[in-house]
């Protein structure tokens, strides 16, 4: 959040300077209103653009084994204009990178689920996977899956019909590649 204002900031002051060139250029004939309206503009226009396309730039940023498994769009009262444009601030991926097969029985799958919001730290969940069962589970406080398939320390939950993250795990590959 501290860079974001400081680019806005920053900003603020290209406008300024190229307000104040501009002024020099035509010899004073700017109205004297312009420097902070120009500020002002250049400040909302950069944050706005800031706002909208965070997802975009944080999604081209990742590999393309990191699969997007939920982006909910936001709403706020505080910032009604987003009833009309939804703001996306937050995401949910599957790390292809992070993906264990097991050995034993390639049903059984381990990745990462990766929770990412703006102004927050990512945050990683392993989740295991069994593809033949149509199952997952949360792999936290010590949880482990077995390569027999053995899971400990939680319980299996069946996978919804069409459960885009079961999917998504169970169809890529051990090098991360989708098939």
């Amino acid at each position: 959040m501290v860079f974001d204002f400081l680019a806005m900031f920053v900003t603020g002051v290209g406008a300024a300077s190229c307000y104040m060139i501009l002024k020099l250029v035509l010899k004073d004939r700017l109205p004297r209103w312009g420097l902070p309206a120009t500020i002002g503009a250049a400040m909302l226009v950069f944050s706005v653009w800031n706002e909208y396309s965070w997802f975009s730039r944080s999604t081209a940023a990742l590999p393309d084994v990191v699969q997007i498994i939920l982006v909910p769009e936001d709403k706020s009262l505080l910032r009604p204009w987003t009833y009309l444009f939804p703001v996306t601030s937050r995401y949910m991926a599957l790390d292809g990178t992070s993906l264990r097969v097991s050995d034993q029985n390639p049903a059984f799958r381990q990745a990462d689920l990766i929770f990412v919001e703006r102004w927050v730290g990512t945050q990683r969940v392993p989740i295991a996977f069994d593809c033949a069962g149509g199952r997952h589970a949360d792999l936290v406080d010590g949880a482990t899956l077995a390569a027999d398939g053995t899971l400990t320390g939680s319980d299996w939950i069946t996978a919804q019909p069409g459960d885009i993250m079961q999917s998504a795990a169970c169809n890529i590959q051990a090098n991360g590649s989708s098939g």
